[in-house]
């Protein structure tokens, strides 16, 4: 007589309603489901941590900047509207998710990707190009429109019921909202997209970052998040704090011994960052910019401590309005 098991899935965790509801009708059907959720300086796991916490499945946190920064340096698809190469960062993302499948022992994938939800990264050609170039191919299911899909490998052993999964596409979320009711599921997060690669100003940051600089670290990418940014020249760049909670984050972003930090003297002001230093009349124009941000006195000279590791000295110079420095904006 044949002994039955348990199936065991991993899916990919984003924190969102459909994540959540793409493991809960596993569960349902008996399957000991996981999550995995990836985290990078553009996108955090505290979504999913919740998620996690609410519903009881059982959460993996995995850092992966290294491998992601270099998906992003050559993504084989084009970027979407912004610097977000949505189809192969998913398709990277089921490709590690996979690694740690076979690694633990579980049977299949899945994901909460709804056909149609997402007209660029959640279409018919989308879907397909990330489960061919994940390496999984026939292992990603997706419980919320497996039936607008093909079969996949746990439908067709059996390990699934796919008359219990369902068949959702498009963007309503009437459903979704439906079946959290039925599962009793209250809390959940709005429907917007939580990747900075998606963001209009912090693109223009990265992009700028990558064009100016081979090698990347995770503070560059941090320091990206807060201030104002500015391009002096080619080989300079400075981060301008806008409140005083930014100065703390770019202070806590910077590298005490090799970036540049300038202060004004005696007048309340932003903590700017010169990421590697410059030339002194780089160094003379930041002063100026750092000054007219400052509650020092308009059109008279101001102090500024320039700071880089040991060394430190003050300059002289006039500030300059910030109406002035929209030039320098990236």
């Amino acid at each position: 007589m044949a002994v039955s098991r348990t199936f065991r899935a991993l899916g990919l965790c984003s924190g969102g309603l459909d994540s959540i509801l793409s493991a809960l009708v596993l569960r349902d059907q008996g399957i000991d489901v996981h999550w995995v959720t990836f985290e990078t300086p553009f996108f955090s796991a505290d979504k999913a941590r919740k998620a996690s916490a609410n519903t009881g499945v059982p959460l993996t946190v995995r850092i992966i900047t290294p491998v992601y920064m270099e998906m992003m340096r050559c993504p084989t698809t084009i970027f979407g509207k912004n610097m977000n190469p949505c189809m192969d960062c998913h398709a990277l993302m089921f490709r590690l998710a996979g690694e740690l499948m076979t690694e633990k022992g579980f049977d299949f994938l899945f994901s909460g990707e709804v056909l149609g939800q997402r007209p660029m990264s959640q279409n018919r050609t989308s879907l397909r190009y990330v489960e061919k170039h994940s390496g999984y191919d026939g292992y990603i299911l997706r419980p919320l429109s497996a039936k607008s899909l093909p079969e996949t490998i746990a439908e067709k052993e059996g390990w699934v019921d796919r008359e219990r999964l369902l068949g959702i596409s498009g963007r309503s979320r009437k459903i979704q909202l439906q079946l959290a009711k039925q599962y009793g599921v209250t809390e959940f997060p709005a429907p917007a997209g939580g990747c900075l690669l998606t963001d209009k100003i912090f693109s223009r940051r990265l992009k700028d970052l990558f064009d100016h600089q081979e090698t990347v670290d995770e503070s560059d990418l941090e320091l990206l998040k807060f201030g104002r940014h500015m391009r002096l020249d080619a080989g300079t760049k400075i981060v301008v704090g806008r409140t005083r909670q930014d100065n703390e984050r770019i202070g806590k972003w910077c590298d005490s011994k090799a970036d540049m930090v300038l202060k004004v003297e005696n007048f309340p002001g932003p903590l700017v960052v010169m990421p590697s230093g410059g030339s002194d009349p780089m160094v003379m124009l930041a002063a100026a910019i750092c000054a007219g941000y400052s509650k020092a006195p308009d059109e008279q000279p101001t102090t500024v401590i320039v700071q880089q590791g040991k060394k430190r000295r003050k300059v002289t110079v006039l500030g300059i309005p910030p109406a002035e420095n929209k030039k320098f904006l990236i």
